[in-house]
């Protein structure tokens, strides 16, 4: 709203009244502006707060996340290591021993891949209307051909329809044109071949092998039917119906991914060495070390006063003096010092990882963590500490459900959060009423002012006119 104060000194007498009203104004408004700037700078100062905070203990949760990933162990007690790559890789988990092993790789896991009988017209080929049943380990997926189907509409049918079954189908044309279609499934292993029914010119039967020169009114599996793993280990005979084999060698997963090569019978093994995840371990070690190290220097510069100009501890940081800071270290340092589930290992002070007296924050002895190791069976139990024995008892998920309460949805930050902003309403709801009292305020002292100065200059008018009429009585009498 515009200020109702004119500039300029007032006509009648001489003062300037808006420079009066606004230094009566301001100094009626001076001591609660004062009093909602200061509300509003620590209120905002905390509400930027709260949003740090979260934004850190959320990385940290992820970073614990990370660590504890079943897909990519960051805490393996051992590494499984394989000789030659191009014909299979191996995984540990902390069941595995050290030792070695001998692997032959006879044949891979195949899927089933069917193709049906040729026909003249190519992908336009007309098919019947109907349902056609792909039949996999017992299992019927239908698929709904309607009126007016071509071999191409057909095919983008049961693609659409089962993707989610890893069941895909495509058309093969030969150069004189004849096409059929291919139907292919992502499931390995013996007895997993497809069989096709339903619509009388899509018959297939999966289990019987086209061969290598088919006749066009031929149809079955292409490149022969499909095939569980098979493998030696250490001489003894393995099969399996996928090529990620589990659970033939305690503790390991062996993903196979070429035939050994050499002839039937002397075939060249490839060689699994499993030793114990030093390296691996004190790195993964040190990286959760890093992130606590850096979620408690975050939290530090949020409590903490900093000095002023002369060196004084009396700038305020969004948590200074708040309970919140102290109460999430506290339950972040009793998962820490909590017995684990690492059986002999049950603290991280035996692996070299100790509180610093000063700062609070951890510090990681890598020599004490190369002579803890030394003793036989650690590094399982390094494993076992971190990731635990269930889905609850590791200090990574402890760790990340002890800072959970603060940063998940609707949790002890969000509540903050919450009741602040509730707070920036009332101090907005502040502002605009002294803003309303300072322009009624405004508006009142300058009509006041106004009408003083037009009383003055009335009276000045007066004044003028009394001296004037004496003024002329005094020149009359002079002159007679």
């Amino acid at each position: 709203m515009a200020s109702p104060i004119l500039p300029g000194s007032g006509l009648g007498s001489g003062l300037d009244i808006g420079a009066i009203v606004t230094a009566l104004v301001n100094s009626d408004k001076s001591a609660k502006q004062t009093q909602i700037d200061t509300q509003t700078k620590a209120n905002t100062l905390k509400i930027s707060g709260v949003g740090s905070l979260k934004s850190a203990l959320a990385a940290f949760q992820a970073s614990l996340k990370n660590l504890n990933s079943t897909t990519s162990p960051a805490f393996s007690g051992y590494t499984a290591t394989s000789s030659n790559t191009s014909i299979l890789s191996a995984a540990s988990d902390n069941t595995a021993v050290s030792g070695s092993y001998s692997v032959i790789v006879q044949n891979l896991a195949t899927s089933s891949k069917v193709a049906s009988a040729a026909f003249k017209d190519g992908a336009a080929s007309a098919i019947s209307a109907g349902t056609l049943t792909i039949t996999q380990n017992g299992t019927p997926y239908n698929v709904v051909i309607p009126a007016n189907a071509t071999l191409q509409t057909t095919r983008d049918a049961i693609n659409s329809a089962q993707a989610s079954n890893g069941i895909s189908a495509n058309i093969v044309t030969d150069s004189d044109g004849y096409s059929r279609l291919v139907i292919s499934s992502n499931k390995t292993g013996s007895g997993s071949d497809l069989k096709v029914d339903g619509i009388p010119e899509l018959k297939i039967d999966g289990t019987l092998p086209m061969g290598t020169n088919p006749s066009r009114t031929d149809s079955g599996a292409v490149n022969g039917v499909a095939l569980d793993a098979t493998l030696s280990i250490d001489g003894l005979s393995v099969t399996s119906k996928s090529n990620t084999v589990s659970g033939a060698i305690s503790g390991l997963t062996l993903n196979l991914t070429s035939v050994s090569p050499g002839a039937v019978g002397s075939q060249t093994a490839t060689v699994v060495t499993v030793g114990t995840n030093t390296t691996g371990l004190q790195t993964s070690i040190k990286s959760f070390v890093d992130a606590y190290n850096t979620l408690k220097k975050t939290i530090d510069s949020l409590s903490k006063a900093t000095a002023d100009a002369d060196g004084n501890l009396t700038v305020s940081a969004a948590f200074t003096g708040d309970s919140l800071p102290r109460s999430l270290i506290s339950d972040m340092r009793g998962v820490l010092t909590a017995p684990g589930a690492g059986g002999q290992l049950s603290v991280l002070s035996q692996l070299g990882v100790m509180t610093n007296g000063l700062t609070g924050d951890l510090a990681f002895d890598t020599t004490a963590f190369t002579n803890a190791m030394a003793t036989n069976g650690m590094s399982g139990q390094v494993q076992q500490l971190f990731t635990g024995t269930d889905a609850s008892n590791g200090l990574l998920t402890r760790m990340s459900n002890a800072v959970d309460p603060y940063v998940k949805t609707g949790g002890l930050l969000d509540q903050r959060n919450t009741n602040l902003q509730s707070v920036a309403k009332n101090i907005s709801t502040q502002q605009a009423a002294l803003d309303l009292r300072v322009t009624n305020l405004t508006a009142t002292l300058t009509a006041k002012y106004n009408a003083m100065d037009l009383l003055v200059g009335q009276m000045k008018a007066t004044a003028s006119n009394i001296t004037g009429f004496f003024a002329t009585l005094n020149a009359q009498k002079s002159n007679n």
